[in-house]
């Protein structure tokens, strides 16, 4: 009998031994930064379309109007780095097709498109204005960005750890208990899309497009895990 109470005693103790090495309580929360600047370049697409009855003339003429582009960028300094052409198509145009109808050929059209980087953004009403009088009858896009944006995503990763860090503080003064060691720390995010405000106008003889560049954005966000005690 003092055998069997002996055994069932030692089982006991080893059944109940990994209840004694419980894992450490752990706290998640999120923490999020982001820190906002000034633009400081500036990229747009433009082009010239153009139309004529035959694809020879639509390319001269686009032609000798996308020179007229490329000279109103040299005279405004833009170095040859900065202009990229994106898109070139030359399409036949047709009518009618209706009512069993044949489509008739009545010409062609002629894209060129370029993209334009500033490193300027003081430039941008300037170079709108010289675009459109050289010929440039497209305007695409107008993309602000930060040139170099690592400080600042530095700067608001600290802050996210810090957001982070005081959520947590707050349930842990909540449910009174205390905030221990860092298990660990993932981030998710990074550099948001840019989000410019900006707003074009007619085109005045005397003076530049008025545009405003408005902020950009730099976001990060982080999951941070305590053990709390």
């Amino acid at each position: 009998m003092k055998t069997a109470f002996s055994a069932l005693l030692a089982a006991s103790l080893l059944l109940a031994g990994p209840a004694l090495a419980a894992e450490p309580r752990t706290i998640a929360m999120p923490g999020h930064g982001e820190v906002k600047a000034a633009p400081d370049q500036v990229q747009i697409t433009a082009g010239v379309m153009t139309s004529d009855p035959t694809a020879a003339q639509a390319l001269t003429t686009n032609t000798a109007r996308m020179k007229g582009v490329f000279g109103a960028l040299e005279k405004m300094g833009v170095p040859a780095r900065n202009i990229q052409t994106t898109n070139f198509s030359v399409s036949p145009q047709y009518t009618g097709g209706n009512n069993n109808e044949r489509p008739r050929l009545t010409g062609y059209q002629v894209h060129n498109n370029v993209s334009v980087r500033l490193d300027d953004v003081t430039k941008l009403g300037a170079a709108l204005d010289a675009l459109v009088t050289a010929g440039a009858n497209q305007m695409n896009g107008i993309n602000f960005s930060i040139r170099d944006p690592a400080p600042m995503l530095a700067k608001a990763r600290a802050e996210a750890i810090a957001d982070a860090k005081l959520r947590a503080e707050t349930y842990a003064r909540a449910a009174g208990v205390t905030l221990g060691p860092i298990q660990s720390i993932n981030e998710g995010g990074g550099a948001m899309p840019p989000q410019p405000m900006y707003r074009a106008m007619a085109v005045q003889a005397d003076s530049s497009v008025p545009v405003a560049a408005g902020e950009e954005s730099v976001a990060a966000d982080v999951s941070v895990v305590w053990e709390f005690r």
